[in-house]
């Protein structure tokens, strides 16, 4: 079941199941302490999935400002998102979002809005009294560890907690809890569907390039990719403690992988970006062409939405799913 089949319900139906938000209400977020006298009213989501999480929680009404788009809104929400302003597509600045004049500031990404973020630091939000929310799975995501150390692993738990933590903070609990049980429904069915895999099946996550005849960011260990090949059984082919590193052709052609999951983005920022020059440069390139995923077409197509820690990401478990069962790889 899509996330858009209950577009209506959730912006329809009534919070009074969950139990009611008590102000003053504090949250633990990214190693801050935000503390909120009552639900904000302006909100602003810098980055698509913070929006969309807004507008899953039917608070769509309360978005003044969005920004950082790579795709389509969820199907289901083009009216919602329709009405609410663009700051700017891609990366807005500070100056927008204060011209919106927000009481509350969501971001997907720290490299947006955090310690070193190309639109502000947090501190130059709070110093204006507005707080900044931070996708826990970024923080967790790019928490520094100790060399030699794991890095820090992806997990639903991650987006669970934002949903959870964003209904708490809008006095929203009972949308907050059904958009909850519906994605877990959905990342257990897509689990149970794959019991067994015919041997050892193993993948390569390409997300893009910057140029095509240079090294491309393919998934590492601990991030979304990870974590869905985890969960179906499949060995990521690349053995990195970074979240996205950039990998020669030529090594993973080497570890030939099983099948290849080649990301399809609208951002047409690096050349990398397009699908369909993903394609063709497996097709054609003298070193990639050559791995047996390439030539033989085990070739897995994914929006890059559902290899970032999202609501989207349980889509990307199941397009996987269907991945292993159409190429026959599952007992």
């Amino acid at each position: 079941m899509a996330l858009a089949a209950s577009a209506a319900f959730f912006c329809s139906a009534p919070a009074g199941a969950a139990q009611e938000t008590q102000y003053p209400l504090s949250i633990q977020n990214c190693g801050r302490t935000l503390t909120f006298d009552k639900a904000p009213s302006r909100a602003v989501a810098d980055g698509q999935n913070s929006a969309e999480v807004f507008y899953l929680l039917g608070l769509g009404d309360k978005v003044v400002g969005s920004a950082l788009w790579i795709g389509p809104v969820l199907e289901g929400y083009e009216d919602v998102d329709a009405r609410v302003p663009r700051i700017a597509e891609l990366d807005p600045s500070f100056e927008g979002i204060l011209a919106t004049k927000p009481d509350f500031v969501a971001t997907q990404f720290q490299w947006q809005i955090g310690p070193e973020g190309v639109v502000a630091t947090v501190e130059q939000f709070e110093e204006l009294g507005i707080p900044v929310y931070t996708a826990p799975a970024d923080c967790h995501l790019k928490d520094k560890k100790a060399d030699g150390a794991a890095p820090p692993k992806f997990t639903m738990d991650l987006v669970y907690q934002e949903i959870e933590e964003v209904a708490r903070i809008f006095n929203v609990s009972a949308r907050g809890e059904k958009v909850i049980s519906e994605l877990k429904a959905r990342e257990q069915a897509a689990k149970a569907r794959i019991t067994a895999l015919r041997g050892n099946v193993s993948a390569v996550f390409w997300y893009s390039s910057a140029k095509l005849n240079a090294d491309p960011y393919v998934a590492g260990e601990g991030g979304v990719p990870a974590y869905l090949m985890s969960e179906l059984g499949i060995q990521n082919v690349v053995e990195s403690n970074e979240e996205w590193p950039t990998v020669g052709w030529e090594t993973i052609a080497k570890a030939n992988p099983t099948l290849i999951v080649a990301g399809d983005m609208t951002r047409r920022r690096f050349e990398g970006d397009d699908l369909a020059v993903k394609l063709v440069f497996l097709k054609n390139d003298p070193v990639a062409s050559v791995m047996d995923a390439a030539r033989e077409g085990r070739i897995v197509e994914m929006k890059v939405q559902f290899m970032d820690p999202t609501v989207r990401t349980i889509r990307g478990l199941e397009i996987l799913a269907d991945g292993l069962e159409r190429l026959n790889l599952v007992q």
